[in-house]
């Protein structure tokens, strides 16, 4: 096992691989602190949709992942009409609602809102 250090990150090799990087705590202490931000991130293709086609985050995200409303709607507990105006009006909608509809397509609800 070989060990070499560059920029106060140690990388342990194995065959000639890296394996291991051992960085100084604070640096630990703020990668950490990065990775819990609470970013809400949503792919591009998403995004793209809302902005070129004029959806609005729930049609977006369904059309994204292929689902169809009758299947979102089954899976949340509403109707496949309600989930139809929901996509259609720019409205807030309860939070109880985005939440089911957020686990419907296995994603977070801060997804669905702007």
């Amino acid at each position: 096992m070989n060990t070499h250090t560059l920029n106060n990150v140690q990388v342990i090799s194995r065959d000639g691989k890296p394996e291991y990087a051992v960085v100084p705590y604070i640096e630990y202490l703020h990668l950490l602190d990065k990775a819990e931000d609470n970013t809400t991130l949503i792919p591009h293709e998403v995004v793209e949709r809302v902005i070129e086609k004029e959806f609005n985050l729930l049609k977006a995200w369904r059309k994204y992942l292929g689902l169809t409303q009758k299947e979102i709607a089954g899976r949340a507990g509403i109707t496949q009409s309600a989930l139809s105006q929901m996509e259609r009006m720019e409205i807030n909608h309860r939070t109880a609602t985005l939440e089911k509809l957020a686990m419907a397509m296995k994603i977070e609800t801060s997804q669905l809102v702007d």
